[in-house]
């Protein structure tokens, strides 16, 4: 099972979720050698405390944990109840923390979800009088969707006082889960007067939207701004040649001219097309933007240290007409080819231009 949700779930995260994992397995009297049983982890690699884990590996920790235990509906919420905002979240936590408002520190979460210790994707929308949070689970194999869901919420239940203050307004908070009624009742055992309501279509949670006009009381716009510039150069440290988008690049270059539709790569990542759409554009990018990025590399490359003619670097790119092949040239540098090469050599800047995705022409 590791290694098709290896595929599924490819991307980096910090050891300490499942480090927390591994405590509460132990408590339950398994060995090293059982809960990380088949995860390709190392109690080194647990203890590095600038390593990272996969994704699917962490899942894979659960699994042996919910094989030992069996499927006790209050076991993802004993382990949520140990994700401390400083300890499990690192930086994430303390630039949240110190956000100005309830707002942008919900913002602050969205924009850098994949350094938190949650699995569930969240989704941030303010309709009417209501702030609505989504939290889409469809990424998380069925067979832990339920202990994840319960493990991520439990934990923003006890974090949301902290960031929020003691006069968190939890009486006109609204949780519903796709959950079944006793993991509900696991989890609203640890959400002060919030009931929450199992079986719904989707997991929600909802609150006034006023009170994102409330100041956090640790806001502090100096750490704010520093915390968030150490979130962006961790999570460009942990993306480099990894994720969704790597994943695709590497899928482009196999055969330029015959680069995969979107629906055959979604097949190949063995992913559906709508789960492709939403990772790639977490990653700030599209297939279509991808597309456009690989031929303007192959081509570049191509025209600057090969003597092949234009029309063959055309047509090893999938063009059936040169002109296409130009023009789209044209929009990624600024110059048309056969330009470009003489410019290369000639030792010329050839600096292409900055195109915005909205006039990409890949042809």
């Amino acid at each position: 099972m590791l290694a098709a949700d290896h595929l599924v779930m490819d991307f980096p995260r910090s050891t300490i979720p499942t480090r927390v994992l591994t405590e509460v397995a132990r408590a339950y009297g398994m060995s090293e050698s059982d809960f990380l049983h088949g995860t390709g982890l190392s109690p080194a690699d647990l203890a590095d405390p600038d390593g990272t884990v996969e994704a699917g590996q962490e899942v894979a920790v659960a699994r042996n944990l919910i094989g030992h235990v069996g499927g006790l509906p209050e076991l993802g919420v004993q382990v949520g109840l140990r994700l401390t905002l400083g300890g499990a979240a690192g930086i994430y936590g303390f630039a949240v923390l110190s956000s100005r408002t309830v707002r942008d520190a919900i913002l602050i979460a969205m924009r850098y979800a994949a350094l938190s210790p949650a699995l569930v994707q969240p989704v941030f929308r303010e309709i009417g009088k209501r702030a609505v949070i989504v939290f889409d689970d469809s990424d998380i194999p069925p067979d832990v969707r339920a202990f994840f869901v319960a493990r991520d919420l439990a934990a923003i239940g006890q974090i949301l006082p902290l960031v929020c203050g003691d006069e968190f307004p939890w009486q006109d908070v609204s949780i519903e889960l796709r959950l079944d009624p006793a993991h509900c009742r696991a989890l609203s055992e640890t959400l002060p007067g919030v009931e929450v309501s199992p079986a719904r279509a989707r997991n929600v949670l909802t609150l006034p939207r006023a009170v994102l006009e409330r100041v956090l009381p640790q806001a502090d716009p100096h750490t704010a701004a520093l915390c968030e510039q150490q979130c962006r150069e961790l999570l460009n440290r942990r993306g480099e040649g990894r994720g969704t988008a790597a994943m695709m690049r590497a899928l482009l270059v196999r055969d330029p001219a015959n680069m995969p539709s979107m629906a055959t790569a979604a097949q190949q990542l063995r992913i559906d097309t709508r789960t492709l759409h939403r990772r790639l554009l977490r990653e700030q990018t599209s297939y279509r933007a991808l597309i456009c990025e690989t031929r303007e590399a192959i081509a570049i490359e191509l025209l600057a240290t090969t003597g092949l003619k234009v029309a063959e670097v055309a047509r090893r790119l999938g063009y059936s007409e040169v002109a296409a092949f130009s023009r789209a040239f044209k929009l990624w540098t600024g110059a048309p080819p056969s330009t470009y090469r003489r410019r290369v050599a000639q030792g010329a800047d050839t600096e292409p231009v900055v195109v915005g995705e909205g006039h990409l022409e890949c042809g």
